[in-house]
């Protein structure tokens, strides 16, 4: 028997894929929209008006420019339309903010999850109470008239897509810790909270709008603490059965080498994380505020830290080189503190990872994160807006 597809359905589709593009774009006028979608101009007309009457668009005409004639108008973000939270969790602190549709930062601010201190592990109910109160802070300094319309969440460990519960995130001493339960608790109402990987999210969000756009195999590389790959493989996330697929920092390096806090010897994470870098440049134990300060002294040509940011190279090459034989990626996204090594000294990289790989004959596709350090803020705000884009009817 034949499927037989409403109009509403139809309809709805339609308003979804329009959303998107003003979404991923921030402006977009109806003849692009006509030519993207391919419909007519009355329909596209006709969605646009639906949207504007949702007050999830307006349309404006564009200031500047130097042509002849009516200026065309642009369908972009309503400017009081409803906005994402997105929350970033590293290891001492967690950046929160209120994301517009388009991707505009309304408001962020950094809370201390750690009161200063690397260690002990911060405690997960503390950090949902001080989360929390940083929502309603940028909610009132970037949209109080608006309604938030998800809570996405990017932490450095694993989460089962299935639960939303982390299942290891062993730099932060999380195991088994239902955070999406426990600050659904303490946000509005119908408003859903969706957690991922720092490194998956961060892949996302480049993807949307950033160094992988258009991409359909990447990786994203993130050095943060540890070390964790988000993967997209003909355009399909990979996260595993569980949530633990990427978890490249975990990788034996050296058998024999030293105890890691997963509870085996010589993972990547011990020669390539953070605390390496730290510990090489006579600045152990000093967290993320060291690590900024080790790129500082290497820029300004300082010898114990720039011979620190050399001694990650080799174990870079060899992650690199398991990544490209294994997924044969397009590209390759060097983030968090792994940009800034990139930065340094990209040549030596470059070298380190021709020297692992099976196949050099074409480009090896590194690059920075166009987003900087917020790829993974951004990408939690992306799946906070997933239901509305969805539909947004």
């Amino acid at each position: 028997m034949r499927a037989v597809v409403r109009p509403d359905a139809i309809r709805g589709h339609n308003l979804s894929l329009a959303l998107a593009h003003v979404h991923r774009d921030g402006q977009v006028t109806r003849a692009e929209l006509t030519q993207r979608l391919g419909l007519s101009r009355s329909t596209v007309g006709a969605l646009v008006a639906h949207l504007t009457q949702l007050g999830l668009v307006e349309e404006v005409v564009p200031s500047g420019g130097s042509g002849v004639g009516r200026p065309s108008h642009v369908v972009v973000p309503h400017h009081q339309g409803p906005f994402a939270f997105g929350v970033d969790i590293d290891l001492t602190s967690a950046t929160v903010a209120a994301i517009g549709l388009g991707g505009q930062i309304l408001a962020r601010t950094v809370v201390d999850t750690a009161d200063g201190q690397v260690q002990p592990h911060p405690d997960p109910e503390d950090v949902v109470a001080r989360v929390v109160a940083a929502l309603d802070v940028v909610w009132k300094q970037g949209r109080p008239g608006a309604r938030p319309c998800g809570l996405g969440v990017s932490v450095p460990g694993t989460v089962d897509r299935h639960t939303g519960r982390i299942g290891d995130a062993p730099n932060l001493g999380w195991r088994d810790v239902e955070l999406a339960q426990m600050l659904a608790k303490e946000v509005p109402d119908g408003v859903p909270v969706v957690l991922g990987n720092d490194a998956d999210l961060a892949l996302l969000a480049e993807h949307r709008r950033g160094s992988v756009r258009g991409c359909e195999d990447a990786v994203f590389l993130m050095g943060r603490g540890g070390v964790g790959a988000g993967i997209m493989a003909s355009g399909v996330p990979l996260s595993g059965r569980d949530g633990h697929a990427g978890e490249i920092g975990h990788n034996p390096l050296d058998p024999s080498g030293p105890r890691c806090h997963c509870g085996k010897h010589g993972c990547l994470e011990l020669y390539l994380g953070e605390d390496a870098l730290l510990r090489s440049a006579g600045h152990e134990g000093e967290g993320s505020g060291g690590v900024s300060l080790v790129f500082s002294e290497a820029r300004d040509g300082r010898r114990q830290a720039l011979e620190a940011v050399q001694g990650l190279v080799d174990p870079l090459g060899r992650a690199l080189g398991w990544l490209l034989n294994t997924l044969n990626p397009e590209r390759v996204v060097l983030g968090g503190s792994l940009a800034d090594v990139f930065e340094l000294v990209r040549a030596e990289v470059a070298a380190a990872t021709a020297r692992y790989c099976f196949d050099m004959r074409g480009d090896l596709g590194l690059v920075a994160p166009a987003l900087g350090r917020d790829s993974a803020l951004y990408g939690a705000a992306e799946v906070g807006f997933a239901r509305l884009l969805a539909d947004p009817r």
